[in-house]
């Protein structure tokens, strides 16, 4: 472990790629460059609000650096270490399915890459350092509650085994910045706060776009379009990331010249295939964690298949596939369940941001073939795992899964505590002539299936365990379920427009589409048709569904035993993908709360949590329970009642 003077830092992207020929933080196009050097604004009067060990591990950091006045200062943007050079980045962006032209590292700046002592290379920046050349109207600041986010969310899906930067620090600040939350016109005065994001490689997607010609719909281009750039300057940024970031693929270039470019070709190919396995695998353990990015532009994806740009994101609650964190996306672009959808696309524009060098038509032709095979393999991994099925991968299992779901979203189901509770369902006994499993450690019974089996005295069954009993009493009401499925435009406006759905032209003029209103149609017929049941006749078509889904899984099960599983092992699986803890929206609320009263104990309480997910040791911190479902929760105080909604942050 080292000290703060003793990183070691070799910042290679500065040296092997274009830098732009002026400094400062002017705000301008920059061509011909992926960096523009510019200098953090220092922070006045900076707090240290938390720091993630294992994250700042990564640097090799000594955890007694942080205490030292020098590690708040650098992590403020105050001080400049030796040997860090700092810069901005830049790149382009599709936003929403609209190219925007240049975007770049608008409220981060680049401070280098530490090598550590196993030669494992790791970009440090600060987000909301201060302007850079990529600012646009805005002051390049970050206020404390979005700051809060970002670091509680980094290292709750570093724990929960998903792929993502890490933030290493967190500090805040007397420096005032004005913002509006809710975009309401009622402006107010916060804290502008710094976090240290780590990650080999801050590349993403919008990277490459920086070459685009000038975009039909909305008239822009990238910086570094229509100058021959993109046979020059793109060739030299994939040779430096392939080679630094993909070495099982980089090759050299030897040979003809022809030798050489069917080697390229072949080298861009290789490196387009595993961007896009990455990012499919990606996307399908955000699906397995109930988490939603909320906005899914190709300047937030991220090369290495890493959660990048932590905004208006979300855990969902109650499993809802048009589960949508950020307010502003008024259409539902990328709702969770449009999550696969958004990232194949992002895929797509990759290819044609890489056409110059890349047979555009042979990336399209692989991504149509596996994308979507390479996300519903890393899936169903992960479902056969939250399920315990863990001897077979029969086909059947997808559509036990869909239909688990299913019943989850009709009768108001918690995503996570569904998961959590099946671990209670006991397996069936063996069938005649197969070997017994090994009976549940905590003394349930596994005793075979009986037609008309009556409850027990915990209020399910006897196979069911608790599960019964736990998912009965937790499901949402009709009227909750009824608020959730609401339109999100007026009843009358939503019959008007569907009056025109036939003329497409007409509609995009009126801002709406022939999907929204699909979607929208089907929202305002489960809202009526949620109106009409009563808490009773919810309550006995709730509990038919379940048993019905239960009878399924238990038959599923009883396979399982006759090829050997155990409960043992079956439990031990599911604990280990089912995570007990999620950054659920308002325990994050209630953390930035607490910080904006200058109280920062519940960041670090909430760091420690989320640091132990599966874990029911993790239930006990300084002697408070803080469990995954709303109802259990024990803080100072009664949960607010925007808790049981999914209220957002905004992320400025």
């Amino acid at each position: 472990m080292v000290t703060l003077e003793g990183l070691v830092f070799d910042n290679l992207s500065l040296k092997a790629l274009p830098i732009d020929e002026r400094q400062g933080s002017e705000i301008r196009q920059v061509a011909r460059a992926c960096y523009s050097r510019v200098s953090p604004t220092p922070l006045k009067n900076p707090r240290l609000v938390a720091v993630s060990q294992p994250a700042l591990q990564l640097l090799d950091l000594d955890e007694s650096q942080t205490a030292r006045p020098e590690f708040l200062e650098v992590m403020a943007g105050n001080t400049i270490l030796p040997g860090m050079d700092t810069a901005a980045h830049c790149y382009c962006g599709h936003q929403f399915g609209n190219f925007a032209g240049q975007l770049g590292d608008g409220a981060v700046i680049y401070l280098g890459e530490v090598v550590n002592a196993a030669g494992a290379r790791w970009e440090v920046q600060l987000k909301g350092a201060g302007l850079t050349p990529f600012s646009r109207t805005a002051d390049g600041r970050k206020v404390q509650r979005s700051s809060v986010r970002e670091f509680l969310g980094s290292e709750a899906m570093h724990n929960l085994g998903i792929p993502t930067t890490r933030a290493g620090s967190l500090v805040t600040s007397d420096t005032m910045i004005v913002r509006d939350p809710l975009y309401s016109g009622n402006a107010i005065e916060e804290r502008a706060s710094t976090v240290l994001r780590i990650a080999p490689t801050f590349f993403r997607f919008g990277s490459f776009e920086v070459f685009n010609q000038s975009d039909l719909k909305t008239g822009r281009s990238g910086p570094s379009a229509g100058r021959g750039l993109e046979h020059t300057m793109l060739p030299q940024m994939l040779d430096h990331i392939i080679c630094t970031f993909f070495p099982a693929i980089w090759r050299a270039p030897a040979g003809s010249l022809r030798e050489v470019t069917d080697s390229r070709q072949d080298m861009y190919m290789e490196f387009y295939e595993e961007v896009c396995k990455r990012t499919a695998q990606l996307v399908a353990g955000w699906q397995c964690v109930g988490f939603c990015h909320g906005v899914l532009n190709t300047d937030n994806m991220s090369i290495l298949g890493l959660t990048i740009d932590y905004g208006p994101y979300g855990f969902m609650d109650r499993y809802d596939p048009e589960f949508v964190p950020n307010q502003s996306d008024d259409t539902g672009r990328y709702r969770y369940e449009e999550q696969p959808a958004a990232c194949y696309w992002n895929c797509e524009k990759l290819a044609e941001a890489l056409k110059a060098v890349l047979s555009r038509g042979r990336a399209l032709s692989w991504l149509q073939s596996n994308f979507y095979l390479e996300f519903q393999r890393s899936y169903m991994r992960t479902m056969r795992h939250k399920l315990g099925l863990l001897q077979l991968e029969r086909d059947s299992d997808e559509q036990l899964v869909q239909d688990l779901l299913q019943t989850m979203h009709e009768t108001g189901a918690d995503f996570t505590n569904t998961f959590c509770w099946l671990v209670e369902v006991s397996l069936p006994k063996a069938s005649s002539g197969q070997s017994n499993p090994i009976a549940l450690e905590d003394g349930q019974s596994s005793a075979p299936e009986q037609n008309g089996a009556g409850p027990s005295s915990s209020g399910g069954t006897a196979e069911t365990g608790g599960f019964l009993e736990h998912i009965l009493g937790s499901l949402a009401s009709s009227d909750e379920l009824a608020e959730a499925a609401a339109p999100g435009m007026p009843t009358q406006q939503l019959r008007v427009l569907m009056q025109f759905s036939h003329n497409e032209s007409l509609l995009a003029a009126l801002g709406a589409s022939k999907e929204l209103l699909q979607r929208e149609s089907r929202r305002l017929q489960r809202f009526e048709e949620l109106q009409k049941v009563s808490a009773a006749e919810k309550a006995s078509k709730d509990e038919q569904r379940w048993r019905a889904w239960l009878s399924r899984y238990r038959e599923r099960l009883q396979l399982e035993v006759d090829a050997g599983a155990t409960a043992t092992a079956r439990v031990d699986a599911m604990n280990s993908v089912n995570p007990r803890y999620v950054l659920r929206n308002w325990i994050a609320q209630n953390a930035i709360t607490m910080a904006e009263k200058g109280d920062y104990s519940e960041v670090e309480r909430v760091l420690r949590l989320l640091e132990q997910p599966f874990s029911d040791d993790a239930a006990q911190e300084g002697g408070t329970a803080v469990q995954s479902s709303e109802r259990s929760l024990q803080y100072d105080g009664p949960v607010p009642q925007w808790a049981k909604r999914s209220c957002v942050s905004c992320s400025s």
